[in-house]
């Protein structure tokens, strides 16, 4: 298994070397290349994704039929369909490598047994989870309550590899303006 996952687990939980041997045993890498969908509206996502090597994003296709970006996942981040994993319902979203990408797929059942024979998981799941969801709550409150420069800028300063690495319209329709908004902030025309 990749030393980026085993990594990423050690910063919130203490795996014992067997815990770690049960865990590679279970997992495997997958490439993806640029542009390919793990997951399209309408289909059931029994999978989570951990990015090991690449980007990925989560989107959905508005009214007006444009894309509309909702998340990101670089290296050592999780993207799923959390709603259509748990709920076994179909999902609302696509889920698409901006780069040619390494992931570590976990299908749900093995997630869950995983779950059971290494009960430690479970709370670094959990914490993934809470952070996962704080930082959509902070993006949904920047969006609320700051300006589209605002945003941009924030973003730049926060995130600047994201800026380099995504495509000018992914990043602007995240950051809910146009791509020619965009060019204008980029240009300081704004």
């Amino acid at each position: 298994m990749n030393a980026v996952l085993l990594n990423h687990i050690a910063k919130y939980i203490t795996l014992e070397a067997s815990e770690i041997d049960l865990l590679e045993s279970a997992l495997s890498t997958q490439k993806i290349k640029k542009k390919e969908h793990v997951l399209q509206e309408g289909q059931i996502c029994n999978t989570m994704y951990f990015v090991i090597k690449g980007c990925f994003r989560q989107y959905i296709i508005n009214t007006k039929g444009n894309e509309q970006t909702l998340q990101f996942a670089i290296e050592s981040w999780w993207i799923t369909d959390y709603l259509s994993y748990h709920n076994h319902v179909p999902s609302h979203f696509y889920i698409q490598a901006i780069e040619n990408s390494d992931i570590i797929a976990i299908e749900k059942p093995v997630l869950e047994s995983l779950l059971i024979e290494i009960p430690k998981l479970e709370r670094y799941f959990r914490i993934v989870s809470q952070r996962t969801f704080g930082a959509a709550q902070m993006r949904i409150k920047f969006l609320f309550t700051m300006s589209a420069e605002e945003r941009f800028c924030l973003f730049n300063n926060l995130n600047p590899e994201f800026v380099q690495r995504v495509p000018q319209y992914m990043l602007a329709s995240y950051l809910d303006f146009s791509a020619e908004f965009m060019s204008k902030i980029r240009a300081g025309k704004v």
